[in-house]
């Protein structure tokens, strides 16, 4: 018999999910810093997406997998899901401590494959963990927490780089400036001490007899994760298929602003390209644009839950990446610094969304055994419009967009709208309501 989850308090929730904090500060250096250190390395722009393929390739591999695994997973200690998202954090703060020192294109390449793969390894478990320690009731506050804390890791992620950048001067030998260690180092503490925090303050659920006995009967092997792959995608939710269309536009359109915004910013209001120190001072703003909409996240990340019961997951949802859509579209037509800040209130409430709720649209559809490999597919459905994206932006950057940063802002805008009508299509299970009385946390 399952038993009944009990009821966490706000704070016990706050404290299982700071951990995300670290893996997404993590993630904010690499929406900000990674492309500006590869044109740093002389990294040509139409080579940029191709340069990003790490991600999206180590998702597709590696949180699958990892999903898989977890749910097959339990030790007395250790749990079913902190295991894996503790040795990525210590993988990932060695990789940042490292990323700097890059000699060469290649050598930062090579380590973004293995912090990404790291980075990987530490989320995917941590969206299962939400669906293992939760009530029904209480899942979409632990998601959109997760969407807080995303908001707060950028956030400080990005203003970090116009910080040191005021402090440190210098520039390596190979052309790496001083102040780009700063961030990567904070990064790395940031990462491994924060999901030591969740490890050590919050204790997984243990499996009752019946689901023990069950993890003992399942057939072990190299290939198994690989067949539970395969045997989860046959017997997929129809609403996780509604969804990968969204994730098509959606996440095509934020690969395609995460390598451009500084570039875009450099031609809009520097008139300038990718050299010079004109162009530092575009990756500078391009932080400091990208740290305010995830202030916008962190702060709205709360209200977004009531709204969510309100409006309902899908129509909020819709609602959301409209407003993305309209910021995208103004973006580069803005000649003024302070005026940039003015779309993204829009786009980090938007983001907001796209880190929480399609969560809350599915897991009501997803059988308990199965958190972990279907929390796995849903990353699947993230980073294959990513790979996509690094096999054919550069063409479509040079061929049909002129070669103009602010034109692949544009085509960011556009693939979000198509995003919001796809969502439309899409039939999620009920939010919960219904109140669990409380009972003593584990």
């Amino acid at each position: 018999m399952q038993l009944q989850k009990p009821t966490l308090s706000f704070w016990q929730i706050i404290n299982m999910n700071v951990g995300f904090f670290g893996i997404q500060y993590s993630f904010g250096l690499q929406q900000t810093a990674i492309n500006p250190l590869y044109t740093f390395l002389d990294a040509k722009p139409e080579d940029l997406p191709i340069l990003n393929l790490a991600g999206p390739m180590t998702g597709l591999l590696i949180q699958p997998i990892i999903g898989a695994m977890s749910d097959r997973t339990w030790h007395p200690r250790w749990g079913r899901r902190k295991p894996y998202f503790l040795i990525g954090a210590i993988v990932c703060s060695i990789c940042l401590f490292a990323f700097p020192f890059s000699r060469a294109l290649w050598m930062a390449a090579g380590l973004l494959w293995i912090l990404d793969a790291a980075n990987n390894t530490a989320m995917e478990p941590y969206r299962a963990f939400i669906a293992d320690k939760l009530p029904a009731p209480q899942q979409p506050l632990g998601f959109l927490t997760q969407s807080f804390f995303t908001g707060l890791g950028i956030t400080l992620a990005n203003l970090s780089l116009g910080f040191f950048k005021d402090i440190i001067t210098g520039t390596s030998q190979a052309g790496i400036p001083y102040w780009v260690y700063g961030s990567f180092f904070v990064g790395g503490i940031c990462s491994i001490l924060s999901v030591l925090w969740s490890v050590l303050t919050t204790p997984e659920i243990p499996p009752t007899d019946l689901e023990l006995a069950h993890l003992k009967a399942q057939k072990k092997g190299v290939l198994e994760p690989f067949r539970e792959i395969g045997s989860a995608l046959r017997e997929m939710p129809p609403v996780m298929w509604q969804l990968a269309l969204v994730y098509l536009f959606q996440w095509y359109a934020m690969f395609c602003y995460w390598q451009y915004v500084s570039l875009s910013i450099a031609a809009s209001v520097f008139t300038t390209d990718s050299t010079g120190a004109s162009y530092e001072d575009a990756v500078v703003l391009a932080g400091q644009v990208n740290g305010f909409y995830n202030i916008v996240t962190f702060l709205s990340a709360f209200l977004l839950v009531g709204l969510a019961k309100k409006m309902g997951a899908k129509w909020l949802h819709v609602t959301c990446l409209l407003m993305a859509s309209l910021a995208l579209w103004a973006f580069p037509h803005i000649r003024e610094k302070w005026l940039l800040f003015i779309p993204m209130i829009g786009f980090g409430i938007a983001w907001a969304s796209m880190m929480g709720i399609p969560y809350v649209m599915v897991v009501g559809s997803i059988p308990k055994e199965r958190y972990g490999v279907y929390m796995g597919i849903i990353n699947m459905m993230i980073v294959i419009p990513m790979i996509l994206q690094t096999l054919s932006f550069g063409w479509i950057y040079t061929n049909f967009l002129g070669s103009i940063p602010g034109n692949a802002i544009l085509f960011a805008a556009a693939l979000l709208f198509l995003a919001a009508l796809a969502t439309l299509r899409i039939k999620p299970s009920p939010l919960p309501d219904t109140p669990i009385p409380s009972q003593p946390a584990h």
